[in-house]
């Protein structure tokens, strides 16, 4: 059980694991584990949306697809011109002394492989997540954001992905919270 302990301290790390594109981008931030949590989330909604998907599979392709980041750091485009990440070491080092670290060996493997519909999915999950933040920076002013969301949209595979993209774009970041637009903005419902 220590080998686990060690292990949930390691999956800690994502939360203080920065997403560094955000650098290049001049606003935002959010954390590796921030990420994966809404990239789950999309995953999910995919596989609702795409019959006959192995959904357990896509969860779990989409929950464990950065964890070597907690080792490695976040690597940003720009970045990975200039340093190699020796990922198949961290994911060795972190799995080697893990009961179920053979799973997690495998799921990396296939999320990075791309072969499988739910890899390809899980794939399309991380790029909707990152389309999802852009589009929100870009409601709120950050000119580059449109730019970075068309070299992501690129990346999509699947129609129904596609299909969701389009719709984030033309969708205002605040609508879900802002579409009522009642007098209980003046009146707060005064308690009703």
């Amino acid at each position: 059980m220590k080998d686990i302990v060690n292990f949930l301290f390691e999956v800690g790390m994502l939360q203080r694991t920065p997403r560094t594109g955000f650098q290049f981008l001049g606003s935002g931030c959010e954390s590796v584990a921030e990420h994966i949590l809404r990239t789950l989330f999309i995953g999910y909604s995919l596989c609702k949306l795409s019959p006959g998907l192995d959904e357990t599979k896509v969860l779990k392709l989409c929950l464990i697809h950065d964890l070597p980041e907690a080792r490695t750091g976040d690597m940003n485009y720009v970045n990975k011109k200039y340093v190699t990440v020796n990922e198949n070491k961290a994911v060795r080092e972190l799995t080697e002394t893990l009961c179920f670290g053979n799973e997690i060996k495998s799921v990396i493997a296939e999320f990075n492989e791309r072969k499988t519909r739910e890899s390809i999915v899980a794939h399309d999950a991380d790029q909707l997540s990152l389309i999802l933040q852009l589009k929100e920076y870009g409601d709120l002013g950050n000119k580059y954001s449109k730019e970075w969301i068309d070299f992501a949209l690129l990346r999509l595979e699947t129609d129904t992905a596609k299909g969701l993209a389009a719709i984030i774009m033309e969708t205002d970041s605040a609508e879900w919270w802002f579409k009522d637009k009642s007098d209980w903005w003046v009146n707060a419902n005064n308690g009703r």
